[in-house]
């Protein structure tokens, strides 16, 4: 393990709770964005990151998924996170449930978040709607209208920008129209 790359993973993870953060006040939820991804510093999660690190540019989950099959730490962290899709999938439920509000509002901050660290000056206000439409909505499991919200979400976020489209009032609004 490289100190390089613990030092690295330890930015890039921190840099992520600090935006999670800031859009967390704006979506209302202070605390959900202080105790937000708390897990990734456990040492499942960090030093299984640290191994597979791609220099703050791409997630190490993929990478360990490539070398080994499986991420330890994903699977550790989907199972304490509320505000993931995948958290709320149950093989034997007939088709998954909608998210409470408030792991939804989380669950925009912190896709949002991500694509600001992993893309840096390249991330631009319509970034999120083509990675959700291109990598994300067809291919995982959730809820049509979970799907729905996160998509007109993010439509939003192209279209007006971030600070006006992150606020509890809007988030809500959205919410209400499909959940």
């Amino acid at each position: 393990m490289k100190i390089k790359n613990f030092f690295g993973h330890l930015k890039t993870i921190t840099k992520h709770k600090w935006l999670v953060f800031k859009l967390s006040i704006k979506a209302g939820i202070p605390l959900r964005g202080l105790l937000h991804d708390l897990s990734k510093y456990s040492p499942t999660e960090f030093f299984e990151s640290v191994k597979y690190y791609q220099g703050g540019k791409r997630s190490p989950i993929p990478v360990a998924r490539e070398n080994k099959g499986y991420s330890e730490a994903w699977l550790h962290h989907k199972g304490r996170n509320k505000h993931h899709l995948e958290y709320w999938n149950d093989a034997d439920a007939k088709e998954p449930p909608i998210i409470p509000f408030k792991y939804c509002e989380e669950m925009i901050c912190d896709k949002l978040a991500a694509g600001m660290v992993y893309l840096g000056k390249n991330w631009t206000k319509e970034s999120e709607i083509e990675y959700w439409n291109q990598k994300e909505k067809n291919k995982i499991l959730a809820n049509e209208n979970v799907k729905k919200f996160i998509t007109e979400v993010f439509e939003d976020v192209a279209k007006n920008g971030v600070n006006v489209t992150i606020n509890k009032k809007n988030l809500k609004r959205i919410y209400d129209k499909y959940c």
